[in-house]
């Protein structure tokens, strides 16, 4: 299909990779909170507080970063003299061994500061990783299909998880229930595919109004109704690609979204079969995490 994404809501346009400033602070706040509360670091205050060094984030496997607002946050908030070197930034792929920051300063800082600054870090860019991969997945198969992520999330991490499947090049569907119509099975009770869209359209225009659908039938009418997305839940690769032909011999420029159960393997071929946008929960709530560490470079001169 060739209808474009910029006329949509919470789907369109390149928002930054970082993650709102609030957002961030706030998340960061609480799980500094959850570490240092009530004593501090009691282990930490075992070294003199003059030793300093020089310590390196290194990669220990390849993957694509994500969260460095949060890891720099994380450094602030223990400790402002603290100073930090980026090698590489969110969207950048790493390899094995690869240095993504370098932070100085006082050791007892860095140490407090570093499960948290590891916790974000390497949360987020598995979540970027995993969305790199669905992304390249798909890009062989149909370059204009778009792998969103899904309102799976972590609780009071959503700003940051959805700015990591940016980073990984992926795009975001809706961020609140308040961003955009989604009409599923449980909100036709006592009411129409038909009367939903008309509604949905008259009470809240210019919003994106999407239906999810689990039969043909009921992408007929969805589009007939004036809905901007079908959602084809769970459907099979034929289904996908017949309601594909029924939206295009309609003459609508609806979106067709598959979603439900979508995987590395089966991405692509719903991709060919001609959707324009496919939604993966698993990009928030099932990526692995990307294995990061804190190590002193061998060029760092040592500790101070």
């Amino acid at each position: 299909m060739t209808a474009s994404l910029d006329r949509q809501v919470s789907i369109d346009g390149d928002p930054p990779l970082d993650p709102p400033g609030g957002a961030v602070a706030d998340a960061v706040g609480r799980a500094l909170a959850e570490d240092l509360l009530p004593l501090g670091d009691l282990t930490a205050s075992l070294i003199p507080g003059s030793t300093v060094a020089t310590v390196g984030i290194v990669s220990r496997v390849p993957g694509v970063i994500a969260g460095r607002a949060c890891a720099l946050a994380t450094f602030e908030q223990v400790d402002q003299s603290l100073q930090v070197t980026w090698a590489a930034g969110d969207g950048a792929a790493v390899s094995p061994g690869d240095v993504v920051a370098t932070v100085s300063g006082t050791l007892r800082s860095i140490l407090t500061a570093e499960r948290t600054t590891l916790n974000f870090l390497g949360h987020l860019s598995g979540v970027a990783t995993l969305t790199r991969r669905y992304v390249e997945a798909v890009r062989a198969a149909n370059p204009s299909t778009r792998i969103l992520d899904t309102r799976k999330t972590t609780p009071g991490l959503r700003a940051l998880e959805k700015a990591a499947v940016r980073a990984g090049g992926g795009h975001n569907h809706r961020g609140s229930l308040s961003e955009a119509v989604l009409v599923k099975d449980n909100h036709l009770g006592g009411i129409s595919i038909t009367e939903a869209v008309e509604r949905a359209k008259r009470l809240w225009p210019g919003r994106m109004v999407e239906v999810e659908c689990d039969r043909t039938d009921q992408v007929i009418e969805a589009v007939a109704a004036g809905a901007t997305v079908v959602m084809l839940d769970n459907m099979g690769l034929d289904q996908v690609a017949e309601c594909v032909a029924l939206v295009a011999a309609a003459g609508s420029d609806a979106l067709v979204e598959v979603s439900g159960g979508v995987t590395l393997a089966t991405a692509p071929l719903m991709a060919a079969a001609g959707a324009d946008l496919i939604s993966v929960g698993a990009l928030t709530h099932s990526a692995p995490v990307l294995d990061l560490g804190f190590d002193l470079p061998a060029d760092a001169g040592g500790m101070g």
